[in-house]
């Protein structure tokens, strides 16, 4: 039996121009970076989830704005596939906490990224670079609400 899509979300944080990666895989295993974010834990909303991802991943505190991209990736040859749900994220302090940690040991490095360096670098998805730096319009997104009964 095939597992269910995993749904994920994501944050695109830009201060001064420079956009907060993380690396993708725990332990130096690979030099890949992504956007920082994580798994969705049913019964919260998907800014909850991406303010709790944000937090462990980075130890920022971030607000949430909207959906700015939806990726979906697969692992051929698995039954792996996941939706990432991207969105505009703020912070009012951009500095990060020197004695952060992540609790779950995936996240060891966060950098602030200019979009020079960005081309340089092994990041997905793909579309990151336009969506964080040069996406005009955003995407409609109908918050969670109390089922009505």
């Amino acid at each position: 039996m095939a597992r269910p899509v995993r749904l994920a979300v994501r944050g695109l944080i830009l201060q001064e121009d420079r956009l907060l990666l993380v690396n993708a895989y725990g332990g130096g295993k690979s030099d890949l970076l992504c956007a920082p974010g994580g798994g969705v834990e049913t019964g919260q909303s998907l800014p909850d989830n991406l303010r709790r991802e944000i937090l462990e991943e980075t130890g920022l505190t971030v607000s949430v704005g909207p959906p700015v991209l939806v990726n979906e990736f697969h692992a051929p040859g698995s039954d792996f596939h996941q939706v990432d749900i991207y969105f505009r994220c703020g912070l009012s302090d951009a500095t990060l906490p020197k004695d952060w940690e992540d609790p779950e040991g995936i996240v060891t490095e966060r950098r602030w990224v200019t979009r020079e360096e960005f081309q340089t670098l092994r990041i997905k998805p793909d579309s990151l670079a336009q969506v964080a730096w040069d996406h005009e319009g955003d995407a409609f997104y109908d918050p969670l609400e109390p089922l009505l009964r």
